[in-house]
């Protein structure tokens, strides 16, 4: 079984210590149903938006490299 997602080392990592974090957040913690929610909607962002992020790297890289040839 491979936990492989695509993406870089150091993020990779990140998007499984953000899942962790949620899923002691919801499960395993006594706080109210709004704070929960609220970490859910924020773990989740994070996650889209260093992905979004990343990628829009490797797509100016991409349009550099071109550019140069």
């Amino acid at each position: 079984m491979s936990f492989k997602l695509g993406l870089k080392g150091v993020q990779e990592i990140l998007v499984l210590v953000l899942m962790l974090v949620l899923v002691f957040a919801l499960f395993y913690s006594q706080m109210d149903l709004t704070y929960k929610i609220g970490i859910a909607a924020m773990v989740f962002s994070i996650i889209l938006l260093t992905t979004m992020a990343t990628e829009a790297l490797k797509q100016a890289e991409e349009n550099k490299r071109l550019q140069a040839r």
